[in-house]
């Protein structure tokens, strides 16, 4: 046998032979699919929304050669970008630095994601230009290079089988050279980049010229308003050193609770230039000496504070963090029959944390004088439609105050709630026995049934009060009695009001006078229903449910009798209640006298309850009547009712008053003409009148604390754009439609975090939107930059010209760029690619700099 060893035939593709071959290879692959694809099928499969960008798109891979494993991105834009908008919000730094649309980025995957290594930056970047000019594509192709801080970039990118464009960035950190600092300086060194001698290029190189400058409104001193420099020097230091600093928000309708943090941090204003032609550098000293009102754009951006979009406790405190603590107490309330139960000592229980800490004696002290100072009330009822559904006290109002005093007082527990109300009883009945009037209650002669009954008690026993002096007094002189012609009889007639138009008296023919009657007797809430009840349980046969309306009916018989000495039970019947007289006239209206007719059955029953009151009432005129109302007797009802009160009940009017009072304290701010911040405060008013009748429903506690607590998220958001409604207002007073502008952008923004969920809405997306300022508005936007008094001016020097009212731009940017035609020169080319008068962009420089920074960024076309 013979060994057989069969020959395999091999063959070696020497095209791919070196890992960089093969990784070109790879990239060519990756780019040809994505060109392949279009931006819609990339889009489907995959590619990621740049942050920030609406319109730009990016989808990546990873590369692996040898060791080194590197991410491939390509950015690409969704419709295609119009011609001179690099300065538009919605532009990524690499486009508006090297005026690409489209670009790849390729970069090591590593803790600085830069290329550090000279060499491999440079081999890098040319596979990937071979790779790009293998798949027939022009796309620019960029690879950052050195220490990350540098923001240094190179690239290149294809434009056919002629041109070339590299790309260079670069940045100084510090230390900018005084030269840099201005336009001359820099249009200096844009030349220097291609002019290397006079005789290279004309004399005159026509240069396009484009600035964008960003100025930061300076932090204000609200001081300045009513405390200047000369004053301050008057003052001796002391004063200087306790002098109240101003806050923002002094004068708004929430400052006598809590001062709000400003929403509205500052402006940023850009100022823009359109594209200009310059052949001097000396022109360049004009541009930087120019005013910023010759620019051709203004923007309006403002810095909103980061609260207005956290949701982190403790982040915003408010009306809305306070009524959410009441709340939690709310939810308490049934844990006791009693608030005495609350009060007791509590030390040797779990419960005694910090969650149900009182204030010292002495912020109780200071609670009480505030609630109990003289003085009337005079707060306005608020005007919108829902307010009285809920049920809730005047904010002004004496238990208004109390529920708002509740929501700032320690940190509202069941347990300091309980001891303020104990204290707040007690003062009520001092003013009680002490026949002092009550504080911030209205002297009013009826009783509102819409507020809560705890407001109804309180106004019940302010007219008590009021009552109980006049008793102490001398009784005031009755009315004076209006007596008839002469035919009055011997008898004196009392308490009259006035003719009754055609009554005459049964028996003497004699005119029959109205008599001054006594005012239905003030009643609560409960009282109402506990008549409803007498009369359910007594019936009303004879027209009379109880001793209240026996009393009435007497009262108003006795002042009937005074008014007219000579009138029989009959002849009040036809005053008093025409129904119970059956009328027998003829038909025609020819009657004799007496009148025909009779009593109704009813009336002439054996044993009518009515007739029996007309016999017993003596003549008396009202003011000689003892009063229907007893106000010794009421006012320690409502005592009583006070003293007695369960905690559960307590909470529930207190939840219902603090929501409204709250709302209506809010709804008292300034905003301007903010169409959509008045719908949503109508919008917070009927949501709180929804949830809150619930609550007046009796329903259990634990059914209603997580409709509650919605709604104290609802009301958060809505008093968080309510402030910033109110910042940007007075802020942009005098340019009120760019006002409405801002605010209708920012609350576009946040609605969608306007959920009526308890959990925190994750929002990373930043807002950005500006506002364009009308020419009409840019004085109005100046007055934002004060100009910098002696103190501020020699702190800070100046180095970078643009001034707006002394201020230098935060930020400068500047784009010069050279054209030239094809035909013309050094990028004349016999092969027809271009038309032979278009003009390509032969050197481009972004500079994007302030007094310690500079970045700039190059492009050159080159003719290979």
């Amino acid at each position: 046998m013979f060994d057989f060893c069969p020959q395999l035939e091999r063959f070696d593709d020497f095209t791919i032979a070196s890992s960089w071959e093969r990784f070109i290879s790879e990239i060519e692959a990756i780019c040809r699919q994505w060109l392949a694809d279009g931006p819609k099928i990339l889009m489907q499969k995959g590619a990621e929304s740049v942050p920030s960008f609406e319109n730009l798109y990016m989808i990546k891979r990873e590369l692996k050669r040898g060791k080194r494993v590197y991410s491939m991105e390509y950015h690409f834009m969704k419709s295609a970008k119009g011609k001179n908008t690099y300065w538009e919000d919605d532009t990524h730094t690499m486009q508006l630095s090297f005026g690409v649309d489209e670009f790849l980025m390729i970069a090591p995957l590593s803790a600085s994601g830069v290329v550090l290594d000279d060499p491999e930056s440079t081999k890098l970047l040319s596979s990937v230009a071979i790779a790009l000019s293998n798949c027939g594509s022009n796309w620019p192709a960029f690879v950052p290079v050195h220490d990350p801080s540098r923001k240094a970039y190179i690239g290149i990118q294809n434009l056919g089988t002629v041109f070339t464009r590299r790309f260079e960035a670069d940045r100084i950190g510090s230390q900018v050279p005084i030269r840099l600092m201005h336009l001359e300086g820099l249009h200096e060194l844009f030349l220097s980049k291609f002019v290397l001698s006079s005789t290279d290029f004309p004399a005159r190189v026509k240069v396009h010229f484009s600035m964008k400058l960003t100025y930061r409104t300076p932090e204000y001193d609200y001081d300045n308003e009513t405390l200047d420099s000369e004053a301050t020097e008057s003052l001796v230091e002391n004063e200087v050193v306790n002098h109240p600093k101003k806050q923002w928000d002094d004068d708004c309708p929430w400052a006598e609770w809590y001062s709000a943090e400003d929403p509205v941090k500052g402006f940023e204003l850009t100022a823009i230039w359109g594209e200009k032609t310059f052949e001097e550098t000396l022109e360049m000293a004009e541009v930087e000496n120019a005013s910023s009102f010759d620019a051709d754009s203004w923007f309006l951006y403002p810095v909103v504070s980061q609260y207005m979009v956290d949701d982190s406790i403790g982040k915003f405190v408010g009306f809305a963090s306070q009524l959410h603590l009441l709340v939690n107490a709310y939810e308490s309330s049934a844990e006791a029959q009693f608030l005495e139960d609350f009060v007791a000592d509590t030390s040797g229980q779990d419960n005694s944390k910090s969650t149900t800490t009182v204030p010292p004696p002495s912020v109780i002290d200071r609670v009480m004088k505030d609630l109990f100072k003289a003085g009337n009330s005079n707060f306005m009822e608020s005007e919108n439609k829902y307010s009285r559904a809920m049920r809730g006290a005047p904010a002004d109002s004496l238990f208004g105050q109390f529920c708002l005093h509740a929501l700032w007082f320690g940190n509202c527990n069941i347990r300091a709630i309980a001891v303020l109300w104990i204290d707040f009883v007690r003062e009520i009945r001092w003013c009680w026995e002490e026949s002092e009037r009550l504080p911030r209650m209205r002297i009013s002669s009826s009783i509102d049934l819409s507020s809560c009954l705890i407001h109804q008690k309180l106004q019940m026993l302010a007219i008590c009060i009021e009552r109980k002096k006049s008793l102490n007094r001398e009784k005031s002189v009755g009315h004076k009695d209006e007596t008839s012609n002469a035919a009055a009889a011997n008898k004196t007639r009392k308490g009259s009001a006035g003719v009754v138009p055609k009554m005459m008296l049964l028996n003497t023919f004699q005119e029959m006078h109205a008599p001054y009657t006594q005012d239905a007797p003030l009643m609560t809430e409960d009282m109402h229903e506990e008549r409803l009840h007498a009369a359910e349980a007594f019936g009303n046969a004879i027209g009379l449910s109880g001793q209240l309306e026996r009393d009435i009916l007497s009262s108003d018989m006795s002042a009937f009798k005074a008014a007219n000495p000579d009138a029989v039970f009959e002849d009040f019947i036809r005053w008093h209640s025409p129904g119970d007289w059956v009328s027998e006239d003829n038909a025609d209206g020819n009657s004799g006298w007496p009148p025909k007719g009779k009593l109704s059955q009813r009336m002439s029953e054996h044993g009518n309850v009515w007739r029996k009151i007309w016999n017993d009432a003596p003549p008396l005129p009202v003011s000689e009547q003892k009063s229907l109302l007893d106000p010794v007797r009421e006012g320690e009802k409502v005592l009583h009712y006070l003293e007695t009160l369960r905690p559960q009940q307590l909470l529930e009017q207190m939840v219902c008053t603090a929501f409204k009072s709250s709302a209506d304290i809010l709804n008292k701010t300034t905003y301007g003409a903010f169409k959509l911040m008045k719908t949503k405060m109508d919008q917070l008013y009927a949501t709180m009148a929804s949830t809150l009748k619930s609550l007046q429903g009796k329903s259990d506690i634990s059914d209603l604390a997580g409709d509650l607590k919605r709604l104290c998220q609802v009301f958060e958001h809505i008093e968080k754009l309510l402030i910033l409604a109110a910042s940007i207002h007075r802020k942009l007073i005098d340019a009120p439609r760019l006002a409405q502008a801002i605010f209708a952008d920012y609350f576009n923004y946040y609605l969608p975090k306007m959920g009526t969920t308890l959990e925190s809405i994750c929002y990373e997306k930043e807002f950005t939107t500006k506002q364009k300022v009308g020419m009409h508005e840019r004085d109005a936007v100046s007055n934002l930059f004060p100009p910098p008094t002696a103190n501020q001016s020699w702190r800070k020097v100046l180095s970078m010209g643009n001034l707006l009212n002394g201020h230098e731009p935060t930020q400068r940017e500047i784009i010069f760029s050279v054209q030239e035609r094809v035909s013309n020169g050094h990028y004349s080319s016999p092969t027809p690619l271009y038309a032979d008068n278009e003009q390509i962009q032969t050197h481009r420089m972004y500079i994007c700099g302030t007094s310690n920074d500079l970045w700039v960024a190059l492009s050159v076309t080159s003719w290979d």
